[in-house]
């Protein structure tokens, strides 16, 4: 996720003491005027007017001078022995915090060997020796080392399934192994994200950095990505995985030139509040990639220039609520994408110079309340945009790009494809040029013939 909310980090330094005469003579000065500051304040809350003068002093009096010199002299022995402990115990902390860094540092430095090991049993002591190091570390830019060498581990070169070489049993067997190390680490990553942010061993917050990686398996169900920097970029996912009732709050989230070719992989349930997630020029060829009921509330899901050349992907019963969904430049051939029942409240939703050929767009049962579809400038040359028993509600469809309350489809181009509004109730939610509508846009035929 590269963020938009600024990172904590807690940084490894140094201990810089001031010399023990300047903190001595800045305590005195400190305790000095706080001592005037409280006298005059309790002179000014008695209203006295002045001192009554005495020329002889009895012993009484002169027995409480003497008090309050060895008092005077009391405090100031105080205030040194306050400063001397405070930085005695500074340097007691930063010795220790040393000596914790240095143990971690020689657990790392094992537990690393560890993953370059042949035997898989030694990499797996060696992936979760990584992940209890994270928990135990002392700072937090020393946990983030431990999760980047775990990430690092899975973006390491990985030959998938389909291309072992025939009953080779020893590949096959490496294959296996090395699966299997490499979903643990998955898991255990996935683990550490559900955890509460306030949990002390929660991995929220952390940078995760998956470019490139093939995941053939596992899943972050119930993951919370919460700030952070978390990368997918050109990730590969060739088989079933999930992120269903995962939670995606307030950063950035990349699954730019990502492929997902064949199984299901799955958002089901997700939310994303704030932030950004991008789809930037991802691939679906095959399978489905599903966003059923997740939930978009004031954040924006890119997908601009991605390429559905087959499967499903479907946001049926998803709500878009505030932000933006953008499907500018989408290619859709031979796909089918599902806004069935879906819920846009205030939401802008655009396919502009999208390209349809061939696919199956449906948005049966849509409800738009305010924001803005835009189809301008996109192409129809196959397929169909079905809007059955959609419903509008201060949202209108345009054939311009003037109003912003609206779903525009200027100057879109159809040679083929149909957008099809002949069952969708109420009245008429477009407005075109003076003219009749353009082939392969088909009206209700109760609507008036709508013009600007």
């Amino acid at each position: 996720m590269r963020p938009n909310t600024p990172r904590r980090r807690s940084k490894r330094r140094s201990l810089h003491l001031w010399p023990v005469g300047t903190v001595l003579a800045l305590t005195f000065a400190t305790a000095i005027l706080v001592a005037a500051a409280v006298f005059f304040a309790g002179w000014e809350l008695l209203g006295a007017q002045g001192l009554t003068p005495e020329y002889r002093i009895d012993s009484k009096t002169l027995f409480d001078l003497v008090k309050l010199s060895f008092g005077v002299v009391a405090g100031a022995g105080a205030l040194v022995a306050l400063v001397v402990a405070y930085r005695r115990q500074r340097v007691d902390e930063d010795g220790a915090l040393r000596e914790a860094t240095r143990l971690h540092t020689e657990r790392f430095t094992t537990a690393v060997s560890q993953l370059g090991e042949e035997s898989a049993a030694v990499r797996l002591g060696g992936v979760h020796a990584l992940a209890g190091l994270a928990n135990d570390a002392p700072t937090r830019e020393l946990r983030q080392t431990c999760i980047d060498v775990l990430c690092a581990y899975i973006r390491l070169p990985y030959t998938a399934e389909a291309d072992l070489p025939q009953d080779d049993a020893d590949a096959r067997h490496a294959y296996l192994s090395l699966r299997e190390v490499r979903r643990t680490v998955i898991r255990l990553i996935r683990d550490q994200l559900r955890l509460p942010i306030e949990d002390p061993h929660s991995w929220q917050g952390h940078d995760l950095d998956f470019t490139g990686v093939t995941f053939d398996g596992g899943d972050f169900t119930g993951s919370r990505f919460s700030g952070g920097s978390v990368t997918f970029t050109g990730a590969t996912f060739s088989r079933g995985f999930s992120f269903a009732n995962a939670a995606f709050s307030g950063g950035t989230v990349e699954f730019v030139n990502s492929t997902f070719s064949g199984h299901i992989i799955t958002f089901v349930g997700a939310v994303f509040s704030g932030g950004t997630v991008y789809f930037s020029n991802s691939v679906v060829s095959g399978g489905m990639l599903t966003f059923h009921q997740a939930v978009f509330s004031g954040s924006r899901v890119i997908f601009t220039g991605a390429d559905f050349s087959g499967g499903t992907v479907n946001f049926s019963y998803a709500t878009f609520s505030g932000g933006i969904a953008d499907f500018a430049g989408t290619t859709l051939s031979g796909a089918t994408v599902r806004f069935a029942r879906a819920n846009f409240s205030n939401c802008a939703t655009s396919f502009l110079a999208a390209r349809f050929s061939g696919s199956t767009v449906d948005f049966t049962g849509a409800k738009f309340s305010g924001g803005r579809v835009q189809f301008a400038g996109a192409t129809f040359s196959g397929g169909t945009v079905d809007f059955a028993d959609a419903t509008f509600s201060s949202c209108m469809v345009h054939f311009g790009d003037e109003p912003l309350s609206r779903v525009a489809f200027g100057d879109a181009t159809f040679s083929g494809g149909t957008v099809d509004f002949s069952r969708t109730p109420g009245e008429s939610p477009i407005l075109l040029p003076q003219g009749p509508p353009p082939t392969g846009l088909i009206l209700a035929q109760a609507w008036d013939p709508p013009t600007l």
